[in-house]
């Protein structure tokens, strides 16, 4: 399936996406705070004044909220929407595809990405992101990875399972934290913003078989399986869970890349412009 249609898959079931989804490390947002200065001398005088693309139900967005950020969210499911403005009555929730949404002015002291950048045109994301900063805003891009740790023989015994019931299985070991790169390219090419600084942190989840595969059920590519191939994986996965003694513990490393916005006019070219 091609990008447009499996980043369509994660509205078609939003209770369950808002139930499984996992949030972000406490210290990704103090991070972010001290990136934007808050509380510092000269810094914000103002609530921080949030664009968050793709939100999904929410998970990035209630600790900002928490700290009293004032946010503005554009999601592309609308089932997904839907819950975000029950989740966060006071956020700003508009359904959208950022990569043809009318941008507003450059007032935002951060754009913010978590786990959704991907999924967004790269032709034009970047400089869509620099057109809505205002001069010294900070674009923060948060990437999960899946990685070593963990129940480390489940997810190598697990690739059996995706032999047989995908097309595309991912083959060999899950990479450590430390393999995983940190690659500022598609940012540092536009010229927009100043040196990218990544942040790093690496955490668990232990999960039952039920809870395991509900969160894979969540999982754009899972999703786009037929039916009588997602239920020979879940029975296969399920069964590896069993005879492991009913848990599987799973490894993440969450990244932020994080840039600042060069004080310099934004000018977009033709084909970044709204449509």
């Amino acid at each position: 399936m091609s990008r447009e249609q499996l980043r369509q898959t994660f509205t078609e079931d939003a209770e369950l996406y808002d139930r499984v989804r996992p949030t972000y490390p406490e210290q990704l947002y103090d991070d972010l705070a001290d990136l934007l200065g808050v509380g510092e001398e000269g810094g914000p005088s103002m609530p921080i004044r949030v664009l968050e693309i793709g939100p999904g139900t929410g998970q990035a967005t209630h600790p900002m909220v928490e700290r009293g950020w004032s946010i503005t969210a554009v999601e592309l499911g609308a089932e997904l929407a839907a819950v975000a403005r029950r989740n966060l009555p006071t956020a700003d929730i508009i359904v959208a595809d950022f990569d043809t949404w009318e941008l507003p002015p450059p007032t935002f002291d951060l754009v913010l990405s978590a786990t959704a950048f991907h999924w967004l045109d790269p032709a034009t994301r970047v400089r869509r992101c620099a057109r809505v900063l205002r001069p010294g805003g900070v674009l923060a891009i948060v990437s999960t990875h899946h990685v070593a740790g963990g129940s480390e023989q489940f997810f190598v015994d697990v690739q059996r399972c995706y032999d047989r019931f995908t097309d595309d299985p991912i083959k060999g070991r899950l990479p450590r934290a430390s393999a995983v790169p940190e690659d500022s390219s598609e940012i540092d090419a536009t010229g927009l913003f100043g040196p990218v600084t990544f942040h790093r942190y690496e955490w668990e989840v232990v999960y039952s078989a039920a809870e395991y595969l509900e969160l894979l059920s969540s999982y754009s590519g899972h999703r786009a399986l037929t039916a009588d191939r997602r239920d020979g994986l879940y029975d296969c996965v399920r069964a590896l869970i069993d005879a492991g003694g009913g848990t599987v513990t799973k490894r993440y490393l969450t990244q932020l890349s994080a840039a600042v916005s060069l004080n310099q006019p934004l000018a977009l070219r033709a084909t970044d412009r709204s449509r």
